[in-house]
């Protein structure tokens, strides 16, 4: 019986679909997962010096700690023993409110004095306040850096100083205190540290009580 026009003869071989030729060039890889480049602590890290395999500048030779103060002050910043206006209050993290520092009672146009051998890295003005800075010598990677302020600076920037050398003198307004006080700080790096930790106990403690004789009682 003869076909129905278009329709498929019976005696006609199915043929098998075949399938697209292969891309002669393979498809690219992923890239490896990676830290993201707009990271925060991405660019922290890009930041470091270099040798410190990515670590922030003050872990860079501690192994992951923040390598100790060493007690190598030889004179308080102003006065002999000035009162302590407000001591050190470490912060819970590193924007949590704290206090940085300490604050030593200290009148208009007092000297204030380097407490240890360093070179001056900063002397100006910030926000008002005159500050002097100074990078201490032989205190590790990073070095260890003292401020003070409000202070009228004698010392230029580069400057080498020794301790008890005087910086400059209290300015009479700029401090955060009810009467005129020097705002002293220590960092390493980005760490605020305490700096009563510069002076040896010989330095931080009162003056040593005398025995004095009582009139009037028979020697034993």
């Amino acid at each position: 019986m003869p076909s129905a026009p278009g329709a498929p003869s019976p005696s006609t071989t199915p043929t098998t679909p075949t399938a697209p030729p292969a891309s002669a060039t393979p498809p690219s890889a992923s890239p490896p997962p990676g830290p993201d480049p707009a990271d925060p602590e991405t660019e922290a890290k890009a930041e470091a010096e270099p040798g410190d395999e990515g670590k922030p500048d003050y872990e860079a030779e501690a192994d992951g700690e923040v390598l100790p103060v060493p007690a190598i002050g030889r004179t308080w910043p102003v006065g002999t023993r000035p009162p302590v206006v407000r001591g050190w209050e470490s912060p819970a993290t590193p924007y949590a409110r704290g206090h940085r520092g300490v604050d030593l009672a200290a009148p208009p146009g007092a000297p204030v004095r380097a407490v240890a051998a360093g070179r001056v890295s900063f002397a100006g003005r910030v926000a008002g306040r005159g500050v002097v800075s100074v990078e201490l010598t032989a205190t590790g990677l990073p070095p260890l850096r003292t401020t003070y302020e409000p202070v009228l600076a004698s010392v230029r920037e580069g400057d080498r100083v020794g301790p008890g050398q005087a910086v400059g003198t209290v300015e009479p307004t700029g401090s955060h205190c009810a009467r005129t006080c020097v705002h002293w700080g220590l960092r390493r790096g980005e760490t605020y540290l305490d700096p009563l930790s510069l002076l040896p106990p010989w330095l931080r403690r009162t003056a040593a009580a005398r025995l004095l004789p009582v009139l009037g009682v028979p020697l034993p």
